[in-house]
């Protein structure tokens, strides 16, 4: 059992130091801005509503909120896309579509990430933005007031197995993760 662990602990090592290297390949003032992380992506020619989706995953990256993310916000956030359970990845989820961080999220801010994901992936989603919102709510709205809570959106998303299908896949950022493993080899 003591091996298992031990290879397990040099597995991360060795993956820490990889991220390290890649991390400061890309950044080597060991800060990466929103512009480095749009081009780290291939992020170019966004529309409006698409460039504010993608600031605002910039911004629950960047947790100290200083305008950069520094290389211990990198590996926080491979760290939730990677090993993250399903939990924790709601948690970013709902902070992620507050958009106004009012602690609920309307109609409106849902409308708008789930356009600009559509955008950004160029999904062939067969459901439109504005369906998806409305079975969204109608389906864990509990109170119907227009507004999902943390407690709703939590209880709701993992109590419906086809809206944690979608929402996992909506914001599934393997392709990220297997550019990031690519240049890292």
């Amino acid at each position: 059992m003591g091996n298992n662990e031990s290879s397990l602990d040099d597995l991360y090592a060795c993956e820490s130091h990889q991220w390290y290297r890649k991390f400061m390949t890309e950044c080597p003032s060991g800060l990466l801005t929103y512009y480095e992380f749009k081009q780290f992506f291939g992020l170019k020619k966004l529309s409006e509503s698409s460039d504010a989706y993608v600031r605002s995953m910039f911004s629950t990256f960047d947790m100290n909120d200083d305008g950069f993310i520094d290389f211990m916000e990198y590996v926080a956030a491979l760290s939730l896309v990677l090993k993250a359970g399903v939990e924790q990845k709601l948690r970013w989820y709902f902070k992620l579509y507050d958009v106004d961080g009012s602690g609920c999220i309307d109609r409106d801010e849902l409308l708008l990430i789930i356009r600009s994901i559509h955008a950004i992936s160029r999904t062939d989603d067969q459901m439109s933005a504005e369906d998806f919102t409305n079975m969204v709510f109608d389906k864990i709205d509990v109170n119907g007031d227009g507004e999902l809570s943390y407690e709703e959106f939590m209880e709701g998303i993992q109590n419906d197995e086809m809206l944690l299908e979608k929402f996992t896949a909506s914001l599934d950022l393997s392709h990220i993760v297997s550019k990031i493993h690519g240049e890292m080899v």
